[in-house]
């Protein structure tokens, strides 16, 4: 422990970490900047930042204050101490209705501010797409703006009073008419008064440098308006009296179509006189096509919102504005849900800007530059064509009311030439954008990112006055160095630098990603839309992060840790690291980032590449043996027929103990009962018993086979050798109803066959024939006799030595060489099926009943076995079960429940599979209310495994069990997966149900369907 970490734990309350995770967690904001501090410290009190302060001062020591991390630009990293305000000083201390003020911390979150003052019809002004994880004082020290700017301005325009330490322990107020100034600041004003009013151009979005001007008479001698925009290197905030605005009763959304952005950024303009709320502006290389479909037509469009006191009012305003502008199309909005749905394409768009569409990198840099708005369209065009002749591109968005532009730039950062050019375009952009009378930065700061061209706007002398006045407030450089004055250079500390420039073996193939490792973690850019805590609608992620509130429990943190893991500064033993083990112990793999995140983050594939590599050769947990070999376990007891005697022994409690101990399970839960008998056992038993009677009652002779078929003797008749016919010319010939395969996932198979047999009762009364796998009659053998007479012979399928599997279990463990011969085995098993070459194969949809197993063999499978063909012919083949009668009973109508639902759509639903067509057939069948998002927090084997009851239950909490305890009587609980049934069942004894077997139970009923 070193002489500065013993005496921060000897003075600080809060806590103090030096440790790799905490240093780790921190190296990165969301910039193309990485810094590696000495430790962290999350002070509980102003008292605790005075002592922080003052022991840094004592040993020379650098201090950054840092919100939600999410700056661009670089000024929330440093090599010092980084103090972290979200642990403990993130409180809404007062809030005042009748004066419109709010007194708050620097680590609360925006939404919490705005949750608050709604109930009084009161908002927070400025509102960064990161609203729902961004801090008010990481707002406060970038001045940052949002979509409502053209409304009700920036920051500063909403700060009335602030709560300040200097680096030197001084407590200062500062606030208008000089109060809280620093001794000396008034002199350096009053002796430079002409070079202040003369030197700012005169713009609604100028971020760049110090608001000395600010301190002008003229404008109030606001001491703090000018301490914004700061970025951290003046003083620390520790608390701020913040204006607040009157919200309008009702909105709409004029939703305005352009041919390009640059004709939507001409028009941003001359619609500012009939007084907006938002002109933002987005081009459609930002939209995904799953998403476009709710926008008017164009090639980009400007997101106009209206204000009023009531939805007429507001909507007359939207109708006035889309009619005044010269649009290819429009859309005017007024449901509030489908105004959240298209600000999120707004909002996501610093996320998808990171990828262009062919899928290659961009990066930030010149995120957010502003010009006069009259001038953005002929800027665009500029910018354009500078873009072009550097060979770079990127996709402009943003403010256009402002005129204020984001954008991310495919530049090259890994090597040398790319960095000369990165360095080459940022020094003619800066001219560019002083040219047209512009500010380096709109909203996000100067940072390291631009700091170093700020001579370009303001030219030398008024550069010399910001560190002057730097000087003034921290004359020791102590707070915050390298940024904003006197910079490191904006092509020094680039994240990716440490990185290992050639792929890292993995087993994964990582298609997206080149498969590159290093591409694939370095997707996450810092946005942390994974640090939401509240309740997101239909979305999943992070459900860990929203158990624990841990930076290193989010996405974006475990990603930061993998990055130092392959930098190996940081994190030095690699993929032996505990450190990132243990950040990846509570990653519960529901793959909800794969679709929240902006930027499609993979966690789940990443935590599972991890554990391979950490275990290869070393004995695993306990958990992995019991239950990440679980399909190995459950076939054991079906073949020996003792399901019986497991379900007796788990009964009784000391034997049960004993095995949940050795198998590394929870003693909090229940080992799950296993099914007496297996479901292809009863469908195999119901299919022969069926095929009987037909027989019988045709006057047919049967002839039992004398042996079962070798397991060669299978493979022929798959490669359709056998009689010289296939399934399909059977199909052909007689005339059968349309067919699937029900793939016998492990838990439908031994844990919940329930769901197998309601699925089959709803296909054949959809009319389609449903053949489970894999030991079920293949064919009826026609044979004719010499006398004229004609027998049939059942082939059965054979009785494998290895079932087929999706191989989950193994994946989610990471024991992926053992998945990896599962899945080739199950792959072999289907010969011509599965044979690329062959057009005439014939294809098969495999239902599969459970979500988890239907995501894995969807994306798991082709990503692990990215070099078998056949794995993608698979992959394309599966279908869940409302897709399956979508597709192949389009005509069926299902029975008529009319009755309400509860539950949660399955976070693999969600995030690989989708639900709309569920959506449909809960429509379709009178099934009425939406599922919860979220994750149930059981997730396969996480919530058995022991030391995660606790993180399981409280993500249940979160929106499934609120959501089934509050529902009505008589309804129906909905839960498509094992999991969420197991967790809801031991949580809250209440019994969920797979969608098929509620639509079975209506066929029960009597309600039958029909077919139009």
């Amino acid at each position: 422990m070193t002489d500065l970490e013993r005496e921060l734990r000897r003075v600080v309350r809060g806590e103090v970490g030096f440790g790799v995770t905490d240093r780790a967690l921190v190296t990165m904001d969301a910039s193309n900047y990485r810094r590696v501090p000495l430790g962290v410290v999350a002070p509980r009190d102003a008292e605790d930042v005075a002592a922080v302060l003052a022991v840094c001062r004592e040993h020379a020591v650098p201090v950054v204050a840092r919100g939600g991390g999410t700056s661009i630009a670089g000024q929330a990293t440093g090599t010092g101490v980084v103090l972290d305000f979200t642990r403990h000083m993130n409180r809404l201390v007062s809030l005042d209705p009748a004066a419109r003020t709010a007194v708050v911390q620097p680590g609360l979150v925006l939404d919490r501010l705005q949750e608050a003052a709604a109930p009084h019809g009161l908002r927070f002004g400025p509102d960064p797409s990161t609203h729902s994880r961004c801090t008010l004082g990481g707002m406060i020290g970038n001045n940052s703006c949002g979509s409502h700017s053209v409304a009700w301005g920036t920051t500063a325009d909403s700060v009335s009073e602030l709560e300040v330490l200097t680096a030197r322990g001084q407590r200062l107020r500062p606030g208008q008419g000089w109060q809280g100034a620093p001794e000396g600041l008034r002199a350096l004003v009053d002796g430079d008064l002409a070079r202040l009013r003369t030197g700012f151009p005169d713009l609604p979005r100028r971020i760049s440098g110090y608001a000395l001007d600010a301190l002008l008479p003229e404008k109030g001698t606001d001491v703090a308006r000018s301490f914004c925009g700061s970025e951290g290197t003046l003083g620390v905030l520790t608390e701020a009296v913040v204006r607040l605005v009157e919200a309008p009763r009702a909105r709409a959304l004029a939703v305005l179509g352009y041919a390009d952005e640059s004709a939507a950024a001409e028009a941003a303009a001359g619609l500012l006189p009939y007084r907006p709320l938002t002109v933002e502006g987005m081009a459609a290389d930002l939209v995904p096509a799953s998403r476009a479909t709710g926008l008017p037509r164009g090639g980009a469009w400007l997101f106009v919102e209206t204000g009023g006191d009531t939805p007429d009012e507001a909507r007359a305003r939207a109708r006035t504005i889309a009619g005044a502008a010269d649009t290819v199309d429009s859309l005017i909005v007024t449901d509030p849900a489908d105004q959240r749905a298209l600000w999120r394409i707004r909002e996501d768009a610093s996320g998808t800007a990171t990828r262009m569409p062919d899928g290659s990198e961009a990066w930030p840099g010149w995120e957010d530059c502003a010009v006069p708005p009259p001038r953005l369209g002929a800027y665009l065009r500029d910018f354009r064509t500078l873009l072009t002749s550097h060979h770079l591109r990127g996709t402009p968005y943003g403010h256009f009311g402002d005129g204020c532009i984001h954008v991310r730039i495919d530049f090259d950062l890994l090597t040398e030439p790319g960095i000369a050019r990165y360095r080459r375009f940022s020094e003619e952009l800066a001219e560019l954008v002083v040219a047209h009378g512009g500010s380096l930065s709109g909203e996000h700061g100067d940072g390291q990112a631009r700091a170093e061209l700020l001579p370009k706007m303001y030219g030398e002398d008024m550069v010399a006055l910001f560190e002057r006045a730097k000087d003034v407030w921290d004359p020791d450089d102590l707070l915050n160095p390298g940024m904003l004055v006197r910079p490191s250079p904006l092509d020094s500390n680039l994240r990716f630098s440490p990185l290992p420039r050639k792929p890292v073996e993995v087993a994964f193939g990582y298609p997206s990603d080149g498969g590159d490792f290093s591409a694939a973690v370095r997707r996450c850019v810092g946005v942390a839309k994974c640090r939401t805590t509240s309740a997101p609608g239909a979305s999943v992620m992070c459900p860990s992060f929203r158990a624990t509130g841990e930076e290193e429990h989010s996405t974006r943190g475990r990603a930061r840790l993998l990055h130092e893991m392959l930098a190996g500064e940081v994190v030095t033993d690699g993929w032996r690291s505990t450190e990132v083990r243990d950040a990846l112990d509570l990653c519960l793999s529901c793959k909800g980032c794969r679709s929240d995140c902006p930027v499609e983050v993979d966690m789940a594939t990443y935590k599972a590449e991890f554990l391979h590599h950490h275990y290869e050769g070393r004995r695993r947990p306990a958990a992995h043996y019991s239950m990440g070999r679980l399909p190995v376990w459950l076939n054991w007891v079906g073949r020996t027929r003792t399901a019986w005697l497991v379900n007796a022994l788990a009964s009784i409690g000391p034997l049960a103990s004993l095995a949940k101990r050795l198998g590394g399970i929870a003693p909090e839960r229940d080992i799950p009962r296993v099914a007496d008998e297996r479901f292809t056992q009863w469908y195999g038993r119901r299919a022969r018993e069926q095929m009987l009677r037909m027989i019988r009652e045709h006057g047919l002779e049967y002839e039992e086979p004398e042996e079962e078929e070798t397991e060669e003797e299978a493979a022929e008749e798959i490669d359709g050798e056998t009689d010289g016919e296939t399934d399909e010319d059977i199909d052909d010939e007689g005339g059968l109803p349309k067919h699937v395969i029900i793939w016998p996932d492990t838990f439908t198979e031994h844990l919940s066959p329930e769901v197998g047999k309601a699925a089959v009762r709803v296909f054949e009364a959809a009319g389609i024939m449903p053949v489970p796998l894999p030991t079920l009659p293949r064919r009826v053998k026609e044979v004719r006799e010499a006398d004229g007479s004609t027998s049939f012979t059942l082939r059965l399928w054979p009785a494998r030595r290895h079932r087929v599997c999706c191989g989950l279990t193994y994946i989610s463990t990471g024991q992926l060489d053992r998945a990896r011969e599962v899945l080739t085995r199950t792959l072999d098993q289907f010969g011509v099926l599965l044979d690329p070459d062959l057009a005439e194969a014939p294809t098969i949809p495999f239902v599969v009943l459970e979500p988890s197993c239907a995501a894995a063999l969807r994306t798991d499978l082709p990503e692990l076995l990215h070099d078998d063909p056949r794995a993608a012919r698979l992959a394309a083949s599966v279908m869940t079960f409302a897709e399956a009668l979508e597709r192949l009973a389009p005509d069926w109508t299902p029975p008529a429940l009319n009755r309400p639902v509860t539950g949660q759509t399955h976070c693999h639903q969600h995030a690989v599979l989708g639900d709309a067509p569920d959506r449909r057939l809960r429509e379709s069948a009178g099934l009425t209310g939406d599922l919860t998002g979220g994750c149930c927090g059981l997730a396969g084997n996480f919530g058995f495994e022991k030391g995660h009851y606790e993180v399981s239950k409280t993500c249940a909490e979160d929106q499934l069990l609120p959501a089934v305890r509050e529902a009505p009587p008589g309804t129906a609980v909905l839960a498509d997966g094992y999991s969420c049934r197991t967790q809801l069942q031991q949580l809250a004894g209440v019994r969920g149900r797979h969608l098929a077997e509620v639509l079975a139970e209506g066929l029960d009923e009597g309600s039958e369907g029909h077919r139009s």
